[in-house]
């Protein structure tokens, strides 16, 4: 009797207790409402605008909370994701360049690409000779040797084909194809890179990961930067085409709502496949991992394969994200992306919504993107009201550089905002909610 009294008691305190959701409701109301008032304040086109911005870092904020938040990974080059997302977007939209096409320089790149892929194949065939016998410190020896050489040889060759086609042609152009075909590209190359990445550097520890993350996106920013023949380097690529019709045919309003129903409808879909995938069995073992890798393991899990999944999904959201991003700013332009715009905001919103936790990382994308923008008016009415005041009441004489001044504060205080986050709720405002099952 009274064990059976004990076990009932045990189950009805592990039962899982539903309550009404009061804290999130409150959070998305004050987010509503904030987003009123800089609809009253800042006009509707330019409010508009910001909430689609704000949507495209929603995305990148998805993919970087699944990779932190479900599986513990530390990516700090989203930087580098997006902008191949920006890339393809205007790779594959911006219409097509007849002259480079009509010319002998498409077969001479293709040429060029075709010995960069016998290459490849063969320094990959070279680094498996340990199969046919042949010693280690000899595999690697030729591998280097061989991939060196290969390296060069490419490189010289490319050099004579890219140096012609920026003479003659500027750069080799788009291929004039639909917007959201840029996208999915986008999306997909910058998978196919995590995946490369992933293969390298997911056996890394976590600061090393980073670190490792945050090099090759400034390497991927310097090729799109320095490859004029492909991109047009820092002379950019504008205007870039959109999904839905453009603000010079239906307005700016009109046409910014129609693209952030473009990027509301993705958000929503994204959403719905990350939630079921996180409640599903797959979710329940990426966290278990996360949270013991050397238990998952003794119950014969591949975590070196459900850690890559994880980056190389992330990293397909990043550069879809980067695609959508690159789209409505209307232009490519590699020095525009830069880990504090692109990394470390988004890092940021991920804080501060709760790593994890989906719908908190829609919040926090929101709501930090809002902060980061307003913070600078706000920050130049503050500044002039005081100047005004010194100078009615002491004299004083009105700086010349207050826009610029204000413009910095942006960076004080998104600073101080994940300083008092992480001091308040370390876990995030809305923390990941993990379901356990009997």
């Amino acid at each position: 009797m009274t064990t059976n009294n004990f076990h009932r008691r045990d189950d009805a305190n592990t039962a899982p207790q539903s309550r009404f959701p009061v804290r999130e409701l409150s959070l998305l109301v004050v987010l509503a409402v904030a987003v009123g008032a800089v609809y009253l304040a800042m006009g509707s086109a330019y409010s508009t605008r910001m909430l689609v911005e704000a949507s495209c870092y929603a995305i990148l904020a998805l993919g970087l909370t699944i990779q932190w938040g479900y599986a513990g990974q530390f990516n700090a080059g989203v930087m580098g994701f997006v902008a191949l997302g920006g890339f393809c977007a205007m790779t594959f939209s911006v219409p097509v360049n007849p002259a480079f096409w009509d010319s002998p320089l498409p077969g001479e790149l293709a040429k060029v690409l075709g010995y960069l892929a016998v290459g490849i194949a063969l320094v990959f065939a070279l680094s498996r000779m340990t199969r046919l016998g042949v010693p280690s410190w000899l595999r690697t020896l030729i591998t280097v040797v061989i991939g060196l050489i290969v390296y060069m040889v490419v490189i010289s060759e490319l050099r004579e084909v890219t140096d012609a086609i920026e003479s003659q042609m500027g750069f080799i152009g788009g291929f004039g194809l639909p917007v959201w075909v840029g996208w999915v590209v986008g999306g997909a190359l910058a998978g196919g890179i995590g995946y490369f990445i992933g293969h390298v550097c997911l056996g890394l520890r976590s600061d090393y990961l980073a670190i490792a993350t945050l090099g090759i996106a400034e390497i991927i920013k310097a090729f799109l930067k320095n490859s004029d023949w492909l991109t047009r380097g820092t002379a950019t690529v504008s205007p870039l085409p959109w999904p839905v019709p453009d603000p010079g045919e239906v307005g700016f309003t009109l046409a910014r709502a129609l693209y952030l129903s473009v990027t509301a409808v993705m958000i929503l879909g994204i959403f719905f496949l990350l939630n079921r995938a996180y409640n599903a069995p797959w979710g329940r073992m990426i966290r278990a991992i996360r949270d013991n890798e050397v238990s998952s393991a003794a119950m014969g899990k591949d975590i070196n394969r459900r850690r890559l999944e994880i980056f190389v999904l992330g990293c397909v959201l990043m550069g879809l994200g980067g695609a959508a991003l690159g789209s409505f700013n209307s232009i490519f332009d590699p020095n525009g992306y830069l880990p504090l715009n692109h990394t470390f905001l988004v890092l940021v919103m991920v804080i501060l919504g709760g790593p994890g936790n989906n719908l908190g990382t829609l919040f926090g994308a929101v709501a930090v993107y809002i902060i980061w923008i307003m913070s600078e008016p706000l920050a130049l009415y503050v500044m002039e009201l005081i100047a005004h005041f010194g100078q009615a009441s002491f004299g004083w004489e009105l700086p010349s550089n207050l826009e610029s001044r204000a413009l910095q504060a942006r960076v004080f205080v998104i600073g101080l905002l994940i300083t008092v986050v992480l001091r308040v709720a370390p876990k995030g405002l809305l923390p990941e909610k993990v379901k356990h099952h009997d």
